[in-house]
């Protein structure tokens, strides 16, 4: 269906939306339409090269890491595809080799849009992320670590707040876990692709694998578990070193699982080993390992 033209204000704000709600590990696209919008107010040019761009894209940046306070989720290398890629949200048009023209409607309303885009993308980091950035301050985390109330509700949070935070928290849950039985575990890789899940190896032959979904009946289970075949070899899966680490799972098709050597943790089982960690050193461990696992996967470079 061909969508209505832009004109409003409104508008232009929903092809943003479109944006954020397009954007993985990074808000890049609004970064970009944040510094040409900033750029354009400026000079009230409004054809840009793809070096201007590169250039108002990491100046707008910097600025966008002042507004929030931390560089978690934002801030990324720059590719020369990002000005074509700008074309799907109706903002930027291509007018020759890398050179490419700001939508009317956006150059219109720029400057309600430079003035709500910052704290729009605030807003949008914060639902994915919550108090991670405050993580990063080691008396901060040590706070958190000194009141098991807060450290236990932070962790409960973290994990029904989304695929990700599930995903991290899990790993920093178990790592923290199984180092007192001198075992260790890895993290290789990122929790973009939800639906695959995110695979944990470890020093003693286990793989977890982590998910954040409800398995409550049989069928559920047999399409998890086709999916394991695939990611596995069928000697991993036969000598029962595979575990999943999901939200919720009943007791029946835990059993059920368990006969076909797939054991389960769910998040009440994480819950409750978070609550088994007595050491404040322990939970101050546990807060930084989950900042440097959202640090890896969402900050980087801005070059």
């Amino acid at each position: 269906m061909k969508r209505l033209s832009l004109t409003t204000e409104a508008d232009c704000k929903s092809e943003v939306e479109r944006m954020l709600k397009n954007s993985q590990t990074k808000v890049i696209m609004p970064a970009v339409a944040y510094g040409v919008l900033c750029r354009y107010l400026a000079t009230k040019q409004t054809v840009f090269d793809d070096t201007e761009i590169k250039h108002a894209y990491q100046s707008a940046v910097q600025s966008l890491k002042k507004h929030l306070g931390h560089d978690v989720h934002i801030g990324a290398k720059y590719e020369d595809a990002y000005g074509m890629r700008m074309s799907r949200y109706r903002f930027l048009k291509s007018v020759g080799h890398l050179k490419y023209e700001l939508a009317t409607p956006f150059a219109r309303h720029a400057d309600g849009l430079c003035k709500w885009i910052p704290d729009r993308i605030k807003k949008h980091i914060d639902s994915r992320i919550g108090i991670i950035p405050k993580l990063a301050d080691a008396a901060e985390r040590l706070s958190l670590a000194a009141n098991t109330s807060s450290f236990l509700a932070l962790i409960e949070e973290q994990l029904a707040l989304n695929p990700t935070s599930f995903e991290i928290v899990s790993f920093a849950v178990i790592k923290v876990h199984l180092e007192k039985f001198v075992c260790r575990i890895y993290r290789d890789t990122r929790t973009s692709a939800h639906d695959r899940g995110v695979d944990l190896a470890t020093n003693f032959g286990v793989v977890y694998q982590v998910k954040k979904l409800r398995v409550l009946n049989r069928s559920d289970a047999d399409r998890l578990y086709a999916e394991l075949k695939l990611n596995f070899d069928n000697e991993r899966l036969q000598d029962g070193n595979v575990i999943l680490v999901i939200d919720d799972i009943s007791e029946e098709v835990r059993r059920y699982l368990v006969n076909m050597k797939v054991q389960s943790i769910k998040k009440d089982q994480l819950l409750a080993i978070a609550r088994g960690f007595e050491d404040l050193e322990d939970r101050q461990k546990v807060l930084r390992v989950i900042y440097d696992e959202f640090r890896r996967d969402y900050s980087g470079p801005v070059r």
